[in-house]
């Protein structure tokens, strides 16, 4: 069973390689993540956002998650699977359907469209938990919600034996600090935003499900090695050197951009998922020669 203390360091949220027909494209997928465990990452988080959860139908979602638990197997590495839909029972089914391939948590969003309360908020969790056959992460990203999640019911959720952690991304830092004063001490807060890691990690995130990781992992591991080792200076300055890759990647909706360069690393699947559209061009062809510069600071290529 999943631990919190095993929530810590760098998890990829990682994009999915497909097909032109919208079906996983299998070689890909494991190409990158022999890429990813190759560079020794803490975890991986399949079927979030970045990995277009919403776009891909619910049998494609079960096969990226059974084959990303299948690659990991054998490692100290947990899969957490994203469940981002905004209905309580398909939610929960979508849980059990992911658990059964074989993945050791889920990232849970905050319900969105029907504009909940923070009582609901708060019972939909502690339900979700109750019934969930894997711990849980509470997934708090009001930008995309439209709804936070009040500090005070963070805390009192954090005490449930089966919530284990939460992905933050919140870019409010007063809403983090608060948060992270009063969550439970087996609680593991984990950044959401690549733009905030290092002042995250030095206000007391554990570590970072981090989008960028998918491209240069070992940079993000030394960002957080340096923030967790309380050089914090040194962290933002190492950040501020990937300040124009996160400006190109996310220049426009994730993941295409990143998707557009990956071939870089041994992942060449640029196809999106309708409504999501290729990058442009002229974006791409700076994002490639950003990349280009960035790996061979890290990786010597």
């Amino acid at each position: 069973m999943l631990r919190s203390a095993q929530l810590k360091g760098i998890l990829p949220a990682i994009p999915t390689p497909v097909h032109a027909d919208d079906t996983i494209h299998t070689d890909a997928a494991r190409a990158l993540l022999r890429y990813l465990l190759g560079q020794g990452i803490d975890g991986v988080v399949p079927l979030g956002g970045t990995g277009e959860y919403g776009a891909l139908s619910r049998a494609e979602r079960v096969r990226m998650a059974e084959l990303t638990a299948q690659e990991v197997e054998g490692r100290d590495v947990p899969v957490i699977a994203g469940v981002l839909d905004p209905g309580y029972h398909d939610a929960i089914a979508a849980g059990r359907d992911f658990a059964a391939a074989g993945v050791d948590g889920l990232l849970v969003l905050t319900p969105y469209y029907t504009n909940p309360t923070q009582a609901g908020i708060r019972d939909y969790f502690l339900r979700y938990a109750d019934e969930s056959p894997v711990p849980i992460l509470i997934y708090e990203i009001p930008y995309r919600t439209r709804i936070a999640i009040a500090p005070e019911v963070l805390h009192e959720l954090s005490r449930h034996e089966n919530i284990i952690g939460m992905k933050a991304c919140n870019t409010d830092m007063w809403h983090f600090l608060r948060t992270v004063a009063g969550v439970d001490e087996s609680f593991a807060v984990l950044s959401g935003e690549d733009s905030l890691f290092p002042l995250h990690v030095a206000a007391g995130a554990r570590g970072g499900i981090v989008v960028t990781a998918s491209l240069l992992p070992t940079a993000w591991q030394r960002i957080f090695t340096l923030a967790s080792e309380g050089k914090t200076a040194e962290a933002i300055a190492l950040h501020r050197s990937l300040i124009p890759l996160m400006n190109l990647a996310f220049a426009e909706t994730n993941p295409g951009p990143m998707k557009s360069v990956m071939d870089l690393i041994g992942v060449d699947a640029p196809a999106m998922l309708a409504p999501l559209v290729p990058a442009a061009p002229a974006l791409s062809a700076d994002l490639r020669t950003e990349l280009k510069k960035q790996l061979a600071i890290f990786e010597g290529r």
